[in-house]
């Protein structure tokens, strides 16, 4: 009989599969008990495999750390250009991306606390996990600001860079003061979206 050799690509689909639930599970780990008190065997319980075996796919806690956020950056990058993709109007993709982002982190509130365990514990690193995945963004984010630009759309002295700053600033900040007190992120969405679109002047100051 013919030796038949095992399905490569099954083996590799198992293994990632089993590894991004030890991500996913140890994600939700750190975020409820911090990184100091979150330990290795934990994970590996709650997974349902050998401490050892947790070792043959992460060589240590940070480790294991580093790809919960990356994880979730990734994650946060994908949901946030989908949500923008389904619009061809610039100004409803932008809205909805930013509706997306919102909504992501009240949807994955662990993924706001690992932001800030990684500031806590990793604050030596050149530059946190989270403004490396924004600064990768920024040039599909750049096209449409400048798309706005050129065509008359927004106010000609702006400029792109200046835009994506004051954007990025903002929901970052809005989506850790939801964090921290609850807020929802719709709400939060449709009032930044209105003074955001729309500006704080009345019709008269606008015109005095």
């Amino acid at each position: 009989m013919a030796h038949v050799a095992p399905n490569s690509s099954n083996a590799a689909d198992r293994r990632a599969e089993r590894r991004q639930a030890i991500i996913s599970t140890a994600a939700q780990l750190f975020a409820r008990d911090g990184y100091a008190n979150c330990e290795m065997e934990s994970v590996a319980i709650q997974n349902g495999v050998a401490k050892g075996t947790l070792y043959l796919y992460f060589k240590s806690k940070e480790e294991l750390f580093c790809a919960c956020v990356d994880s979730g950056m990734k994650q946060l990058q994908t949901t946030v250009q989908a949500a923008g993709r389904r619009h061809d109007d610039p100004f409803v993709k932008i809205s909805e991306a930013i509706r997306a982002y919102l909504m992501f982190f009240e949807q994955h509130p662990e993924q706001a606390e690992l932001l800030i365990q990684e500031r806590a514990f990793f604050h030596n690193r050149q530059q946190p996990t989270y403004f490396t995945y924004r600064d990768e963004s920024r040039e599909h984010w750049r096209s449409v600001w400048s798309g706005l630009l050129e065509d008359g759309s927004i106010r000609p002295e702006l400029k792109v860079d200046q835009i994506l700053d004051f954007v990025g600033n903002l929901v970052y900040g809005t989506m850790f003061t939801n964090h921290f007190l609850g807020r929802s992120a719709e709400e939060q969405h449709a009032v930044i979206m209105d003074i955001f679109y729309r500006g704080i002047w009345s019709d008269s100051q606008r015109t005095s």
